[in-house]
């Protein structure tokens, strides 16, 4: 039976996404399996990720003299799939990140940890 999607969830896109910004993650699967790589952007309304150094493509750009682009062929990352990473953890080893609720005061704050290992990951800095 097809899984049914609510509201404007559209196919291929997770519903929520655990990896963030400045996340260390390695690539498992396509052209650069085995990369690893700090996550310059996350798109996630497509459900996208950025890497740093992966997934390297030319773009031909014109040149404009208002803007100051010089023009030619510049390399660049393009986005890759968020479900073809793995969030790399302090030791180095892979894993899937999962949520843990925990008690702050009167609060309770949602805090992601390494599904391997159960160690809380570091929050990235948000700008």
């Amino acid at each position: 039976m097809p899984v049914k999607m609510t509201g404007n969830q559209k196919k291929g896109v997770p519903r929520r996404i655990l990896i963030r910004k400045n996340d260390t993650v390695k690539v498992i699967t396509g052209r650069d399996k085995g990369k690893t790589g700090r996550v310059l952007d996350v798109i996630a309304e497509r459900g996208l990720v950025l890497v740093e150094h992966v997934g390297m493509v030319k773009r031909h750009t014109r040149p404009n003299p208002a803007k100051q682009i010089k023009g030619g062929i510049a390399e660049r990352e393009a986005p890759i799939h968020i479900s073809n990473v793995m969030l790399v953890t302090s030791d180095g080893k892979t894993t899937r990140v999962g949520t843990k609720l925990e008690q702050v005061g009167n609060k309770q704050r949602r805090t992601r940890i390494a599904r391997k290992t159960g160690e809380p990951l570091p929050t990235s800095s948000r700008k």
